[in-house]
């Protein structure tokens, strides 16, 4: 049985940081790219930053840039997301998606996810 679960979201002051987790279970992590997904309330789910099998590259949507950094333990299946200087529009739920090979931008062609998790930034 495939599992995404995410953990490490919170409440942050603007310029925090938070650490985000995805532990991953039931699929050959390995061959899997890994994107992190995000989504505000009114707004449509955005991709966030994806990561290839290997880690050696890493994607990042342009708001995200220079304050969130993406990595991965193959070792544990277990996926990161490491946010700093954050701001009141990174508030959403956070979802981690796993799918084949490489990466893309395009949800729909993740088919496993995990049940996301909230982060609030608020003074």
């Amino acid at each position: 049985q495939v599992q995404l679960v995410e953990s490490g979201g919170g409440l942050v002051q603007p310029g925090g940081s938070l650490r985000l987790s995805c532990a991953t279970s039931g699929f050959n992590f390995d061959n899997y790219a890994i994107g992190w997904f995000r989504q505000a309330p009114g707004k449509e789910r955005e991709g966030v930053s994806c990561i290839t099998t290997s880690g050696t590259k890493l994607y990042y949507a342009d708001s995200v840039k220079g304050r969130f950094t993406m990595s991965r333990d193959n070792a544990k299946n277990t996926i990161y997301l490491q946010m700093s200087s954050l701001k009141t529009e990174d508030t959403a739920v956070y979802y981690c998606a796993a799918k084949e090979y490489s990466c893309t931008g395009l949800d729909r062609l993740y088919p496993y996810w995990g049940q996301g998790t909230q982060v609030t930034v608020s003074s």
